[in-house]
């Protein structure tokens, strides 16, 4: 090339890289032609009645199964002719169609014959196309058939997913004819489930009962079977003794009435309730989508703070609400009667006994309820048959041992029997009908001690403690086990967590979070696990992450506006509407 041509650049590599976008895409335009004109085929297909002419290595290099076939010892590899059993002629044509064009479309008229061939085929592009063309089709009178069908074809995430839809949608999927013609695996399967979505007990019995009858000759050697998963000792008196009691199905079977007088006892004994613990007597926890998580005060850039916000794990972002009339450092939160509750607390530079309540339905805060009776921070807070108790924490002189409770009808705190042991940082949690208080520090040292309140007796009792001394600890109650993450202990902040079994009163390790988090706040919010802020030795944190029990992994899923330590979480139901959101407008650290 001249010099002329090259003016006088500085010299470069004599090379010009390049790609072609249109290439594959015409090469497999060509080779479509080549198929429909029957030109250099090397195989036909014989599918039912239809003769598919094609080339091995097109096929081959789309499909796995045709690889196999193609590239190994079987007979079929020597063989100009095939012929596939067991797969519909017409999905087979539109499959064949899509190696060779990259182009395929779902539609209701041919998704029950394309993934089943698809799963033959092994094209795991086309199975994910169709599972997820069914999860869009999926409604009340559909997602037993659904979910029936993916199970057969080994689809497991449609499964999943046609599984949680039922569980949500219950109180409509149970007048549907598909509930109605469930065998009765598949019907234990469902109510079975401590995430079916009901309003009362009564619906499920009710539920069953109308399956039963739809053909009770075949189905009325299954009623206790049945019957055992349905949460007999949580309906109303009333109901068990007036219905359930009163049916002559139940009644002229021996087990079934087993089963109702257990429920019986259960009601009349409620001092017995703590030992008649079992899998019938647990509350079923639906997955709420419309839960969402408010982070409340802490401690930001060397202050107390008063700001809230809210996480809707839905959209995955965090909305600043009306913030609180005090600044609060340590404070205690609990949800009682759908209201939110900030107790106690530290405003930067005294402790405080004075309590806000919020409500997400007006984005406002009051401070109309009575004080406790002891200034409080560090405090631990939950809800027990109703009343708030606030437990341990520290007032300024002191660590605590001091255990109070409120009663919202009547406006009014009341002791009950103090700790064995004095606590700040402590975590409390509600499980079978008791409080548990877990860790803190005894203002020397941290501690691994827990123990129970039983609100009967009023007395509070030792349990196993935990495997790790920790104060300023997150902890929640997840799938009925106590769960207890991060905190301090003697030397540093802790990513360490585990789990209490109260059946064995025993702590098992899980694994560990992303961070090391001190002051950390831990939340059930969907169904999902969350840990929110806290400090990691080094910063304050405004990360969140959130545990996965199946994979026993933690993952970080976000950030709030705030960074927080030492700040209260709680979880509500959504308001009603987004309109009244109070937005910060400048910048947040």
């Amino acid at each position: 090339m001249s010099d002329a041509l090259l003016g006088d650049r500085a010299p470069s590599p004599a090379r010009l890289a390049h790609t072609s976008d249109k290439h594959p895409r015409g090469t497999l335009a060509e080779l479509n032609v080549l198929r429909r004109h029957h030109e250099l085929c090397d195989v036909i297909l014989n599918v039912g009645g239809r003769k598919i002419f094609a080339h091995r290595v097109i096929l081959s290099a789309c499909s796995p199964y045709f690889r196999a076939m193609f590239t190994g010892e079987l007979e079929e590899s020597r063989q100009t002719e095939v012929t596939i059993r067991d797969i519909d002629e017409s999905a087979m044509e539109l499959l064949i169609d899509f190696c060779y064009t990259s182009h395929i479309v779902v539609e209701e008229s041919n998704v029950q014959t394309l993934l089943p061939a698809a799963c033959l085929l092994q094209l795991a592009e086309i199975q994910d196309i169709c599972c997820e063309f069914l999860k869009r089709q999926l409604d009340p009178t559909n997602c037993l058939g659904i979910r029936a069908f993916a199970d057969t074809h080994s689809c497991r995430e449609l499964l999943r997913i046609a599984d949680k839809f039922t569980q949500h949608n219950f109180q409509e999927v149970m007048e549907s004819e598909e509930f109605l013609l469930l065998p009765v695996t598949q019907l234990v399967d469902i109510i079975c489930s401590d995430e079916l979505n009901v309003r009362s007990e009564e619906q499920v019995f009710n539920a069953v009962m109308a399956w039963l009858k739809y053909n009770v000759a075949d189905r009325r050697q299954h009623l206790a079977q049945v019957l055992q998963h349905v949460r007999l000792p949580l309906l109303s008196p009333k109901f068990l003794v007036g219905t359930v009691g009163s049916d002559l199905l139940v009644r002229s079977d021996e087990a079934c009435r087993d089963l109702v007088d257990e429920a019986k006892n259960y009601l009349l004994l409620p001092q017995e309730r703590p030992l008649m613990q079992g899998p019938r007597t647990r509350p079923r926890k639906p997955t709420r989508r419309g839960e969402v998580l408010f982070a409340v005060g802490g401690w930001c850039s060397g202050d107390a703070i008063a700001s809230v916000e809210k996480f809707d794990p839905q959209t995955n972002d965090w909305k600043m609400v009306a913030p609180m009339s005090k600044r609060r450092c340590g404070v205690g939160v609990a949800v009682l009667n759908d209201l939110l509750y900030a107790v106690g607390g530290h405003d930067g530079q005294s402790y405080l006994n004075s309590i806000e309540r919020y409500d997400p339905q007006t984005n406002q805060w009051s401070c109309d309820v009575a004080p406790t009776t002891s200034c409080r921070t560090s405090v631990g807070v939950a809800v027990l048959d109703g009343f708030l108790y606030a437990v341990g924490g520290q007032d300024g002189v002191q660590c605590l041992n001091h255990v109070e409770r409120y009663d919202p009808k009547e406006n009014k705190w009341a002791k009950v029997a103090p700790m064995t042991t004095r606590r700040l940082g402590v975590a409390v949690a509600v499980l079978g009908g008791y409080l548990y208080a877990i860790g803190g520090s005894d203002g020397q040292c941290p501690l691994n001690t827990v123990e129970r309140f039983d609100p009967r007796q009023n007395k509070w009792c030792a349990v196993s403690p935990m495997s790790t001394r920790r104060k300023h600890l997150g902890c929640a109650v997840f799938n009925n086990y106590i769960y207890a993450v991060g905190g301090r202990d003697d030397c540093m902040e802790l990513s360490s967590a585990e789990r209490y079994n109260p059946h064995t009163n025993t702590w098992s390790p899980i694994v560990a979070m992303t961070s090391r988090r001190s002051g950390v706040g831990l939340a059930v919010v969907n169904g999902q696990l969350y840990a929110v802020g806290g400090f990691d030795g080094t910063a304050y944190l405004k990360t969140i992450e959130v545990y996965d029990p199946e994979t026993n992994q933690w993952r970080l899923c976000g950030y709030m506006n705030y960074r927080r330590l030492g700040g209260g979480v709680g979880v509500m139901r959504a308001p009603q509407t987004e309109n009244y959101m109070w937005v910060r407008k400048d910048s947040v650290v």
